[in-house]
């Protein structure tokens, strides 16, 4: 099934190229040949760069916001602040290219961040991740509001406490949950100031050349990688609704429906989802979807269980809701916290209440085939980075000169040879020296820099597989680091194992155990501006809640569980000079102690990601005996998990070979 789902992937995307792009040889990779726009293999996968900067080149704005203030002063918006978030109707992180508003108004097409603008001037908000990034891509009319930093409000915070009394603020209630609305007005009140929905998306109304929304083909993910059919997952839905006294549910993120219904899709990339939302009622399924979307696998997977509407029905189909439910006494409609305003209008007031969607922890417990599929997924994908670091040596040796871009397009022709492969995961980051210090930086393919021997390489990688997703990065040094570089690499390393190694109580966050990964960097005044894990779907986004390790206190609000898969990468980032971080992923288990205080049941971690991890850049002397114990183990485990895929390539087995060696 996968390879026919690869040629349909392929077939029906304009703009990629197919397998073409796998018999290029490595002297064939010149500047001058590869490009980003027509090296994409799957639909997964194309030109877009949401999940990282491609390039940072300043997008000049003066134009587009002249056109938006003109609007908000017209007599049926009259705001004096408008407001354009990151997210979509249905609250996703990546977006499909339609949906990039605040890209298109800022200029800057990070994956994190919120534009305000008002009738004489316009903030950028972002976080520590793109502070370097955005200070390259905003011109002259933005001002770049540092999250994170002292003194600097949230977007929230702005509003309430550094504009105007009686400011009236529009927003699209499609593009702001009800919560957030809510919290805002309440705190936006005693200033006399209101949040306004708008008729109609200001922005919108002004991109003339706006991308018409993705409609691609979706598909049924066989129960051999789910593990649970979907009649199962309801079920279990309805549970939860009774629990919490709920007469129906609103699924409207595109993961949780993709994972109800064990469908997958393409309409964002790097994301197997599709635009599509879903009610479930006690003795109703509905689904809303451009019927054509689905094919004759999905049609006939979800069969006489579910009911299908179109997609423009939804709104409609919410209005009438609560009443087709008789609703009693505290029995309601239960939206999710990320259920937009827009969702909640439509259901109408006081007939909803807002909690975290049972599906979202619901998904992020993975079942025993979900987690084997992690497992296998992760041994392949060390295949091709051990292919591909191995490749990238012998090029350098050689005196060729390849750019990150280059390297990046010859990382996935390596992944996309491999059993079950469906594309990347997200935009590849591949950077050299300075690049690494832009934390989630991507080449431009036609203004990148040379991979140079004497400069340390960050490369942050992923690719979607039907039995799982990968996100792993390496950092690599082809010439000979300096100590400062090897101390901080060796400090990033002890976080990594600190987090790998440790146990911890039933019941214990990730925001409890963030600083496990910073203790050794804060030795030496060292820290990082991200967080340190965060959850991964199966086959699903990269990026998954609602778990996670970081410093957000928001984290504090959902234990670590047995199933869970999250990502462990600590890093540290010079600005200006290099980056340096290790990622690997790692499955949430239960770990066996001597006693059991609390009767609570202790927890650890199982590492699933297999690639070596530099030992040249390990500065020795800093490492205790366990953990030198610790990596002499993992690289054992990595070579003999590896190596038998490497049979067929012999500079790759012998490099691995090398790179495993213990110290």
């Amino acid at each position: 099934m996968w390879r026919q789902a690869q040629v349909w992937f392929r077939d029906r995307i304009p703009g990629k190229v197919s397998h073409l792009l796998l018999s290029l040889s490595s002297q064939a990779l010149s500047a001058t040949t590869t490009t980003r726009a027509t090296r994409t293999i799957t639909t997964l996968n194309t030109n877009a760069s949401d999940m990282g900067a491609a390039g940072t080149h300043t997008v000049h704005t003066g134009d587009r916001l002249a056109r938006l203030r003109e609007l908000m002063r017209k007599d049926e918006i009259g705001v004096q602040a408008f407001v354009v978030p990151s997210e979509d109707q249905h609250s996703s992180e990546y977006l499909a290219h339609c949906d990039e508003r605040r890209a298109f108004i800022s200029g800057f097409n990070g994956s994190a961040g919120c534009a305000i603008v008002t009738l004489d001037k316009a903030f950028l908000f972002t976080d520590g991740r793109y502070f370097l990034q955005a200070e390259k891509q905003l011109d002259e009319n933005w001002t770049l509001m540092k999250q994170g930093l002292p003194d600097v409000p949230s977007w929230q915070e702005f509003l309430y406490k550094k504009l105007d009394s009686n400011t009236k603020i529009g927003i699209d209630p499609a593009l702001i949950s009800a919560s957030d609305a809510e919290t805002l007005n309440k705190q936006l009140t005693p200033k006399g100031s209101s949040l306004v929905s708008v008729p109609y998306n200001l922005v919108d109304a002004i991109w003339d050349d706006r991308p018409a929304r993705t409609q691609n083909k979706v598909f049924y993910l066989d129960e051999k990688y789910s593990g649970q059919s979907h009649q199962d997952k309801v079920a279990n839905v309805r549970k939860e609704l009774a629990k919490k006294k709920a007469k129906a549910t609103v699924v409207n993120m595109l993961d949780e429906v993709a994972w109800l219904f064990n469908l997958r899709g393409s309409d964002i990339d790097f994301n197997p989802v599709f635009f599509s939302y879903a009610v479930i009622t006690e003795d109703k399924v509905v689904l809303f979807i451009n019927q054509e979307q689905l094919d004759e696998s999905a049609k006939k997977y979800l069969g006489t269980h579910v009911e299908i509407k179109a997609y423009t029905e939804f709104f409609p189909y919410l209005q009438g809701l609560a009443g087709s439910l008789e609703l009693k006494d505290d029995w309601k409609v239960l939206l999710g916290d990320k259920a937009s305003l827009a969702v909640a209008e439509a259901v109408g007031e006081g007939k909803y209440t807002i909690a975290r969607s049972p599906l979202t922890d619901l998904k992020a417990i993975k079942n025993q085939t979900e987690l084997e599929g992690f497992r296998q997924c992760h041994i392949r994908d060390g295949a091709a980075l051990a292919r591909y670091f191995s490749w990238l040596e012998e090029q350098l040796n050689n005196g060729v000169e390849l750019n990150e871009s280059q390297g990046s397009d010859q990382l996935e022709k390596f992944r996309s040879e491999l059993d079950l492969f469906m594309g990347l995961s997200f935009t590849t980051i591949s950077s050299t020296g300075p690049n690494g210090a832009i934390i989630h930086y991507s080449p431009d393919p036609n203004d990148c820099e040379i991979i140079k021997k004497d400069q340390i390489y960050l490369c942050d990688s992923g690719g979607q597989y039907l039995d799982g997703t990968t996100d792993v990065t390496r950092t690599w040094h082809f010439g000979t680091p300096t100590e400062e570089e090897k101390r901080a690499f060796t400090r990033v390393l002890q976080g990594n194992i600190a987090i790998d190694t440790a146990i911890f109580p039933s019941g214990t966050t990730g925001y409890i155990i963030d600083s496990f990964a910073r203790r050794a960097l804060w030795q030496d005044g060292l820290d990082f501006r991200h967080g340190t894990g965060h959850g991964v779907g199966h086959f699903l986004n990269v990026h998954e809640g609602p778990h996670g390790i970081g410093t957000r206190i928001t984290l504090n609000n959902s234990p670590l569980k047995a199933g869970m898969t999250v990502s462990n990468e600590p890093g540290y980032y010079a600005d200006g000079r290099f980056g340096i971080r290790i990622e690997n992923i790692v499955l949430v288990k239960e770990a066996k102690t001597p006693n059991n205080f609390g009767d609570k049941g202790y927890l650890g971690f199982e590492n699933v990601t297999l690639c070596p991890i530099q030992t040249k850049l390990v500065d020795t002397k800093l490492l205790s005996e366990g953990e030198k114990t610790w990596l002499n183990k993992y690289h054992e485990e990595v070579f003999a998990k590896v190596s038998p895929l490497l049979k067929n390539d012999p500079r790759a087995l012998e490099w691995l070979k090398r790179e495993c060696t213990a110290i």
